[in-house]
């Protein structure tokens, strides 16, 4: 297996370790739902250098990041970043990234999913081979990457004097350093609470030290991969491999707002227009349980008459709402919000309905 340049932080802290995309990473270090609920109310700290990091340059690389991802880059200036995705020319989702442009010109980082790491290097390879000055680099051993998200967030960068923090907007990004080592950060996450995201290409457990260090006042805790989990469904983000794969679409997925139309010829984007314009058959939807239970991948969703009308592709237990919960998808007619519908819990039918995501809303501050 693959390590993290903070494996000895890991195991220093007592986490228990697994196998997740080739890598060995943290499932949780005090208990999944602790970290979870410290993450929503104080802060967290999440090793993700599990993640593939891209960096594609040159002239050309803008033209041919709009020809193989589905968002608009023309409008994302320096130092912005925006969620996309990399479709196949059926409209199948091979990964969703996503897209920050740097600060020189032609210079972009992607940030793809662990297990499709390879399979996207490869795509994009291929489809960028006879192009002019467009460089594609694998640069995922060569950047650390770090989350740091929750409330506590903006008091644990003021402690460390990282001013410049505090004047970012939303998936905006700029340079600090970060125990004397040079970081990009940026207002990103997948946690759906306030918080940043440190790419390292220096000493990168410095900078994960230096961060506990200055949190542990504010009750900042490092947190792992099933905590991260937890999070992500409760916001209805999508997981590749469980939420989204080759054979879902944007439309389908909800993510229509990551699909720019405008600009001009992407792959996938005829049948993506003609899924649009008809309406896909089925739709990605949240769905909550009314009695006890917990859904979880695969398990069929059915109509109120018993008949199967779709799937369930993520759930778990919410520690917020105590109650179980899901993503999937059904059919479009059972799609509308609060449309009674049952789970198959291996042979029982739990009585569910279906509720607008997400299912967690930060508190206003």
């Amino acid at each position: 297996m693959q390590q993290t340049p903070f494996i000895a932080q890991h195991r220093a802290a007592g986490a228990k370790l697994v196998d997740f995309a080739g890598w060995e990473m943290p499932i949780q270090y005090t208990g999944v739902v602790d970290e979870y609920q410290t993450v929503r109310t104080k802060a967290g700290l999440f090793d993700v250098s599990h993640m593939g990091r891209l960096v594609v340059s040159g002239t050309g690389a803008e033209p041919f990041l709009q020809h193989v991802t589905t968002n608009d880059l023309a409008g994302l200036k320096p130092m912005q970043a925006h969620y996309s995705m990399v479709c196949n020319p059926q409209g199948g989702i091979l990964d969703d990234i996503f897209v920050y442009r740097l600060e020189s010109p032609g210079e972009f980082l992607l940030c793809v999913n662990a297990s499709n790491r390879a399979k996207i290097l490869t795509w994009l390879f291929k489809q960028g081979q006879g192009l002019s000055d467009c460089h594609i680099e694998d640069r995922s051993t060569e950047i650390a990457q770090i989350a740091l998200q929750g409330p506590a967030t903006r008091s644990i960068v003021e402690s460390l004097g990282l001013a410049a923090l505090a004047q970012l907007k939303l998936r905006q990004s700029t340079r600090v350093q970060v125990g004397g080592v040079e970081c990009l950060a940026a207002r990103t996450g997948y946690t759906g609470e306030f918080g940043y995201e440190f790419y390292v290409t220096g000493d990168a457990p410095v900078v994960w030290d230096a961060l506990l260090g200055a949190g542990k006042a504010f009750g900042l805790k490092p947190a792992g991969l099933g905590a991260r989990d937890l999070l992500r469904l409760e916001m209805g983000y999508l997981l590749y491999g469980n939420d989204i794969d080759e054979h879902t679409t944007p439309v389908e997925a909800g993510v229509r707002w990551a699909v720019s139309f405008t600009k001009g010829h992407f792959l996938g984007k005829t049948v993506l227009e003609q899924q649009q314009q008809a309406g896909p058959a089925r739709r990605f939807v949240g769905i909550e349980l009314l009695e006890k239970g917990v859904p979880r991948h695969g398990f069929t969703i059915l109509s109120s008459a018993s008949e199967p009308i779709g799937e369930v592709t993520s759930g778990n237990l919410s520690p917020l709402l105590q109650k179980g919960i899901g993503l999937g998808y059904i059919r479009s007619e059972y799609a509308k919000p609060e449309t009674g519908v049952m789970i198959d819990i291996r042979g029982k039918l739990a009585p569910s309905k279906v509720v607008k995501l997400p299912f967690y809303t930060r508190p206003a501050k």
